[in-house]
């Protein structure tokens, strides 16, 4: 499933204020000024970090993204267990993926134990073999600091990455960026109608990105609304507030650079980043 989230608009203020009032400078000093802020993308680790706390809120009613290293439960939309950062699922790889990984820079820890269970039950929402324990293991292993570099390492390769790449491939900035990310976190990228690709292929019927001479703006409401047709083909997903009370506030107000503050709502709940 997906799920997950991540964090200085205030430090790309100090040179372009800075350029500002010391001697005049060239007419093109302002503009490259403004390219260089508009390049920080969303793996600067100050929006990084942003970007985890905006998907925790969704995902874990928190911005301490950080506690969510041990989290895990059945939330029963069909995915088995979710668990850790981003939501890693017992039934749709990520999670085995995670736990072969961890594996293999750590042997023998306590999740290991679970490897051939969690194979059996990928593509299914089964418990089998999992309980009673695998909770609490679980919750044991994300004491561990290997297991929590392997979820971020999971995180990276699987969702963050990706969606920084194409959201640059794209030619759109921070915000964008995270707009690909949430979705990539909770549709995945996989061949089904409501995977990444796909939502990115319905906007690309509507629009088209920066990079191919569209509206930035444009471009990223058509995406929300591939993505909340998205949504509402499952159930689990249905409540659209993640984009509705979120990204699109952040869209309206034109900070495509997912500068803070921020404020937002998700599932009814306020939250702010200053």
């Amino acid at each position: 499933m997906a799920i997950g989230a991540l964090l200085g608009s205030a430090l790309l203020a100090v040179p372009v204020t800075a350029h500002a009032t010391a001697a005049p400078a060239p007419a093109s000093a302002p503009a490259s000024a403004a390219v260089s802020a508009a390049a920080v993308g969303l793996d600067d680790p100050a929006k990084k970090d942003i970007a985890m706390q905006i998907v925790s809120s969704a995902e874990n009613s928190s911005l301490d993204w950080k506690a969510q290293y041990k989290y895990i439960e059945d939330i029963d939309d069909g995915r088995g267990y979710t668990a850790g950062i981003i939501g890693f699922c017992s039934g749709t790889g990520d999670m085995l993926d995670l736990v072969e990984y961890y594996t293999q820079v750590k042997p023998g820890n306590v999740l290991a134990k679970y490897l051939p269970a969690l194979r059996k039950v990928d593509g299914s929402d089964s418990h089998a073999g999992l309980d009673p324990n695998f909770t609490k293991d679980w919750a044991k292993a994300a004491q561990d600091g290997e297991f929590k570099k392997a979820q971020d390492h999971e995180r990276d390769r699987v969702y963050f990455n990706p969606a920084v790449k194409q959201g640059k491939s794209d030619g759109v900035g921070a915000l964008g960026q995270f707009i690909y990310y949430d979705a990539i976190v909770m549709h995945g990228d996989g061949t089904d109608s409501t995977s990444f690709r796909n939502i990115r292929k319905r906007a690309l019927s509507k629009a088209k990105p920066p990079a191919q001479g569209g509206s930035e703006t444009t471009w990223l409401n058509a995406f929300l609304d591939a993505r909340v047709w998205a949504m509402k083909q499952e159930e689990a997903h249905s409540d659209t507030s993640r984009v509705d009370t979120a990204q699109r506030v952040f869209l309206k107000k034109g900070n495509l650079n997912l500068n803070t503050p921020l404020d937002w709502k998700v599932y009814g709940d306020s939250f702010h980043i200053g």
